[in-house]
């Protein structure tokens, strides 16, 4: 296939003609500029502060990419506390303290997706939430919490090992009765979505392979006190299975290694990978091109994010804001366009209003994404979100808003710049402009400083309403 040209759009590169895998995979040349820079900080994490992307805007691909692939030690991460178990508490201080624990939990995990050094470790933990899916376990948030820590301690290793350590989860293992499932009567829920959900896709197996897969994981059970699984032998079925055309004394290790064998099982992660970081439906040559990547390092995460984060086809005009951003991105990004310090209680509300409450996706299949965030509610949801937040004590922490300049048409051209890279409409910047200059009210020229301070909000919101502000 012909190598497909591409031409320089402001850092973002314009396709022409048919995909080709290898180019689209090459790593993208030049500086990345503003444009390009706020779009792979979006894409690798929940959006960049004003001065993140000017320093990113001043890389290389490659230098952008292997900065945001520098997580620190998961280990090193201190959780929220308290995280002890609630059962011993009265009915009802049991009931309040779940909601306050639950809510901790919420509100400690966006403020590390908004001041991490290491936004892309988050974000491949939210990517692993919503696709290894289970439940809060309410009265045993150690449990709850446990499973976030393994996903962002895998959040670049490989993807076969955190398959084999979520299996055996102890919140994985309450969610789809794993805790439960014993040679005598095997659970066939997890056997079923860990082929479906997990790694293979519809119709990739039979039911002799649920069935049998399922002998495969009995024995398991989970303290939920000390958030801790373990392995009893005695419960176990040892009798010989057959699953995927393979036979043998399988245990649940063996079921995830045939299951990595399987060439189904890297276009499924490869397919998935590119609908979270690039965009969705990817071409099947794009999907067999990361595919090949993951097969070729055993599907270790690192160098295949690496090669995504550099490559040109992230940074070309089909990828560009052409992911609707899910609440929890467009909640932090916007603490982060801000230039906030931390997010503050309000934002758990929000998020619920607008349909992704962490810890509780609404199925096992996840949150749908997509189109699905954006309907009349939830749009409503998201500039109620803006108003309170634009509205607040909290954006007196917004250093860079309050210099924007007392000048209409500056002002207007720096919120649309600053917010959105100029991904603004003419007719927008028009409403922002005469907002920011007096319309509807006394003229801003007798007005005091602070109270233009509330007409530049006023115009932030204008920016933050647009519709290429809800795309990532």
């Amino acid at each position: 296939m012909a190598a497909q040209a591409q031409v320089d759009f402001g850092g973002i590169l314009r396709p022409q003609g048919r995909l080709d895998p290898e180019t689209a995979l090459a790593p993208h040349r030049g500086t990345l500029g503003t444009r390009a820079a706020a779009h792979l900080l979006r894409r690798a994490g929940f959006g960049g502060t004003p001065d993140a992307i000017r320093r990113y805007a001043a890389m290389r691909a490659d230098d952008a990419a292997d900065s945001l692939l520098a997580f620190p030690s998961a280990a090193s991460i201190e959780p929220p506390s308290p995280l002890d178990d609630l059962l011993g508490l009265p009915k009802g201080d049991r009931m309040r303290a779940q909601r306050e624990s639950l809510a901790e939990l919420q509100l400690w995990w966006l403020n590390r997706m908004l001041t991490s050094p290491a936004p892309l470790q988050e974000k491949m933990t939210l990517y692993f939430h919503g696709h290894f899916t289970s439940r809060a376990t309410p009265r045993f948030p150690r449990i709850t919490y446990t499973q976030n820590a393994l996903f962002r301690r895998w959040a670049s290793g490989s993807l076969r090992e955190l398959t084999r350590e979520v299996s055996k989860d102890p919140a994985m293992l309450v969610y789809l009765n794993g805790a439960g499932s014993v040679k005598s009567a095997p659970n066939e829920n997890y056997a079923r979505e860990l082929m479906e959900l997990f790694t293979l896709g519809v119709d990739r197996y039979g039911e002799n392979d649920v069935r049998e897969s399922a002998r495969a994981w009995t024995g398991w059970r989970v303290d939920r006190r000390t958030a801790s699984a373990t392995f009893v032998p005695a419960l176990h079925d040892y009798g010989r299975k057959t699953f995927l055309g393979r036979s043998g004394d399988f245990d649940g290790d063996d079921i995830v290694d045939i299951i990595f064998d399987q060439k189904q099982c890297a276009r499924f992660f490869a397919a998935s990978l590119l609908n979270w970081f690039v965009y969705n439906d990817p071409e099947p040559e794009l999907v067999d091109g990361i595919a090949a990547l993951l097969t070729k390092h055993d599907y270790e995460l690192t160098p295949v994010l690496a090669t995504m984060l550099r490559s040109n086809v992230f940074y070309s005009e089909r990828a560009y804001r052409a992911l609707v951003k899910s609440p929890v991105e467009f909640v932090v990004g916007t603490y982060a366009a801000l230039g906030l310090p931390t997010v503050d209680p309000l934002a758990i509300a929000a998020l619920v209003q607008m349909g992704q409450r962490l810890y509780f996706p609404p199925s096992v299949a996840g949150w749908p994404g997509g189109s699905n965030w954006l309907t009349s509610g939830t749009m409503i949801a998201r500039q109620n979100f803006l108003v309170r937040l634009l509205g607040s004590q909290t954006l007196e922490s917004s250093t860079w808003l309050r210099d924007v300049p007392v000048s209409p048409s500056s002002a207007a051209g720096m919120l649309g710049e600053t917010l959105l890279q100029g991904d603004i409409a003419p007719a927008s910047l028009v409403e922002m402009d005469r907002y920011l200059a007096g319309a509807g009210s006394a003229a801003l020229a007798t007005l005091s400083v602070e109270n233009y301070g509330e007409r530049v909000s006023g115009a932030a919101y204008l920016a933050m309403a647009t519709p290429a502000y809800q795309l990532n």
